[in-house]
């Protein structure tokens, strides 16, 4: 089974795009819908709460998570693959983050100029710039934090007046700056992606980063066969939330296009 882990909702963006691209595989949500944002958490606290949501979903029967949140990917990821895997004493399970497919896109396209939004944790790790570097890009990086936007993606304020707004008010000094390509650093942002091309430009590239999450897993599993033949193939779905919401409900079925059956954990 596959766990796909976020502190809320836009974790649901990578997971749709899994299940286009890897279909037949098992797969088990867990939003952390009780404390939602983490973009404005600690590292030490954003390390602590992902890893109890991995603790969870370990104990779900998941071989594999993918942490399908900026901010999680950015603060706690190399601790938990670095000191949180190698004490559950097994070397078939792993943890996979959203950053570093992403950066590989991008870092491949030469680009002179790259925007990035995202949460004030996300963006005040630089983590997209310092794997552009890695990588190799030669970029100019310019950097906005948007910490309104999960909280209006979360209370569906996707086409609300205030909401594009905001959104003209952040992208601003990205558009001044001239970036060729805009980086969503966060899973949610995927929920705004129309109103963000409309604002950018169709001169700005913008790609979807969950479709870009969802072909690197396909080929990570290609990769490693040690870990996708420990994987279950039943076609089975399962969403968890530590707080359950109408709005959520609502959220959820609206964007994967099907009712859905969620349920609450005792996460916390």
């Amino acid at each position: 089974m596959i766990g796909v882990f976020d502190s809320g909702i836009g974790g649901l963006t990578v997971l749709k795009e899994f299940q286009k691209e890897l279909p037949d595989y098992d797969y088990v949500y867990l939003g952390d819908t009780a404390r939602v944002p983490y973009g404005n958490r600690s590292p030490e606290l954003v390390y602590e709460f992902s890893k109890q949501a991995c603790d969870y979903l370990f104990d779900q029967g998941c071989e594999l998570i993918i942490i399908a949140c900026n901010t999680a990917s950015g603060l706690a990821l190399r601790k938990l693959q670095q000191e949180y895997l190698p004490a559950k004493n097994s070397e078939t399970k792993r943890i996979l983050g959203v950053i570093r497919p992403v950066a590989e896109f991008f870092a491949d396209k030469n680009y002179e100029k790259i925007g990035v939004i995202g949460t004030r944790g996300t963006i005040n790790s630089e983590v997209y710039k310092k794997e552009l570097e890695n990588l190799g890009s030669k970029a100019k990086i310019f950097a906005q934090a948007t910490p309104l936007l999960v909280p209006l993606i979360e209370e569906n304020y996707l086409n609300r007046p205030e909401t594009k707004k905001i959104l003209r008010n952040y992208l601003r000094p990205l558009r001044q700056n001239k970036v060729q390509s805009l980086i969503l650093g966060c899973t949610h942002y995927p929920l705004l992606i129309k109103q963000i091309r409309q604002v950018m430009g169709k001169q700005v590239e913008i790609p979807n980063p969950a479709e870009i999450v969802a072909k690197s897993l396909a080929d990570y599993l290609k990769r490693h066969p040690e870990i996708e033949t420990k994987l279950s193939k039943n076609k089975q779905r399962k969403y968890l939330v530590t707080d359950l919401t109408e709005n959520f409900e609502k959220m959820a079925e609206r964007f994967l296009g099907q009712s859905l059956r969620i349920n609450k954990t005792n996460l916390i």
